[in-house]
């Protein structure tokens, strides 16, 4: 559908008019200066903001909901046509044919339909007992293969010019080659959370494929970021088999997880939910699955108000050219790697160069000597810009970019520096960008890091480390219940004056 609306100077109008109109763009906060200001959103990856034309829709709809799989009366005919409409929408944003894979919702995004996926790929294939993924994955395409699955194998991200990039293709090869007709499925993700870096997921498929493996992909950090196109590519074995994402990170917060896959791999299999909505008839004594796409894998009455707001929100991306949004992220992308790079004792993790690797919606970095929980509070509270620390649900992954850091610097370091360092680097900040992202944003991010390199010593005094690890100001105390609590809303409106 992308090339039917999007692309050329269309495009990048209808992208420019987005930028502007995200819900919670305007929300200002108090800070520990005492100012108040508008917050510079750089948590994208985590969750993105909401597009005011996804709220726009919601609204318009919220009068006529009513539940699904009927058609008896004015509402449901409303829902159910709309929620069909979500599932299509889904199907065309990722470019998969309807003869041969579906799409479903599931309600804990990416993780849910991780967990779906991996059991039932082991019933349909009990005779392939091992996963290959890779150290760069989240935990949601991780964690649910081991529990599921025989073996799990992770292959290493490779060294590239000057540090770990994209994932080791020569290491995936000798994986399949070692484990053979043993292998179920890849699972790999498309774009890494923590890092940006993309993976050549087309590539990967082709190999899996040539081995009768079937290529899983994470695309919970691509969806929003990257064209995606899962079949009909000009080498078939680059068709993808099963592709997971999350609506709320593709700008529909409240939104469902989405799984597509082929129909094949699902048929016959008992579904992991079942109640209303997916069973053709039900005695006291059996059951009788529908067999009919996506009803059997969606037990229950559905998330109808997400899933119609993810579709609206892949709509619009569609309308405008994920060609068009991935060529002004790259640009924006490297405007942040080349501010970051001028901030003093900055350290930035996994491969900079973006011609050996590109990279997509996220960096992640430390500045040295200073933990990363503490830059991401000072970020908060001085500068109201919003950033993610930690390890990103990515612990082998960062661990491992720790590591490779400290051992390029251990020339110039003693053994109790390098103790040192690794005890307060356990983790990374992340900045990530979004559709709303503008060059703006990044030169606040930059300034506010040279600023916090060239006065540490001041900053560090205003704060106590937590047990938790987190910092903690010992004056300024934010009390989220002044700018919203559920609570307070309720009490409001039922105090109301109704006249």
């Amino acid at each position: 559908m992308s090339d039917r609306n999007g692309g050329g100077c269309s495009g990048v109008a209808a992208l420019e008019r987005l930028r502007g109109h995200a819900v919670g763009l305007d929300v200002e906060y108090p800070l520990a200066t005492g100012e108040r200001t508008k917050r510079i959103y750089l948590d994208t990856t985590a969750s993105a903001l909401r597009l005011q034309v996804v709220q726009d829709v919601l609204d318009r709809y919220q009068p006529y909901y009513a539940n699904t799989h009927s058609l008896l009366h004015f509402g449901a005919k409303v829902s159910t046509r709309e929620f069909a409409w979500a599932h299509d929408m889904v199907m065309n944003f990722v470019h998969a044919d309807p003869e041969t894979h579906t799409a479903f919702f599931v309600g804990s995004g990416t993780t849910g339909g991780m967990n779906r996926v991996a059991r039932t790929l082991r019933d349909a294939r009990p005779e392939r007992d091992v996963v290959i993924t890779s150290v760069m994955e989240h935990h949601s395409n991780d964690l649910p293969h081991r529990k599921f699955l025989g073996e799990v194998v992770h292959v290493p991200a490779l060294v590239e010019r000057t540090s770990l990039g994209r994932v080791n293709m020569d290491r995936l090869r000798e994986a399949l080659e070692e484990y053979g007709d043993r292998v179920n499925y890849v699972a790999i993700t498309w774009v890494s959370n923590v890092t940006g870096i993309i993976n050549p997921v087309h590539e990967i498929a082709a190999l899996a494929h040539e081995k009768g493996a079937l290529v899983v992909v994470d695309a919970a950090a691509a969806a929003a970021h990257v064209p995606i196109k899962m079949c009909g590519n000009e080498n078939p074995a680059h068709d993808i088999d099963v592709l997971v994402f999350s609506g709320h990170k593709v700008y529909a917060p409240g939104s469902p997880g989405v799984v597509v896959t082929r129909k094949d791999l699902f048929a016959g299999q008992d579904p992991m939910e079942v109640g209303g909505g997916m069973v053709d008839d039900v005695y006291l004594n059996r059951h009788m699955t529908v067999q009919k796409f996506p009803d059997r894998e969606e037990a229950g009455t559905p998330n109808i108000t997400g899933a119609i707001g993810l579709a609206a929100s892949l709509y619009t991306l569609d309308r405008i050219g994920m060609d068009v949004l991935a060529d002004e992220e790259r640009k924006l992308m490297r405007y942040l790697m080349d501010g970051l790079r001028t901030v003093p004792d900055m350290m930035i993790y996994a491969e900079c160069d973006f011609d050996v690797c590109e990279r997509a919606g996220a960096v992640s970095f430390n500045l040295r000597d200073l933990d990363h929980a503490f830059v991401a509070a000072v970020l908060n509270d001085y500068f109201n810009i919003s950033v993610r620390n930690q390890c990103f649900c990515a612990h082998p992954y960062v661990r491992e970019m720790i590591t490779e850091v400290l051992s390029e610097a251990a020339e110039d370091l003693d053994e109790d520096e390098i103790e040192r360092l690794a005890d307060l680097h356990r983790g990374m900040v992340r900045a990530s960008l979004g559709i709303y992202t503008r060059r703006e944003d990044i030169d606040a991010l930059i300034a506010a890091l040279k600023t916090i390199t060239a006065d540490r010593d001041t900053y560090l005094a205003h704060y106590d480390r937590l047990d938790s690890g987190d910092y903690k100001h010992k004056t300024f105390d934010f009390d989220h219940t002044s700018v919203f609590s559920v609570r307070g809303e309720v009490d409001a409106w039922l105090e109301k004056d109704p006249t």
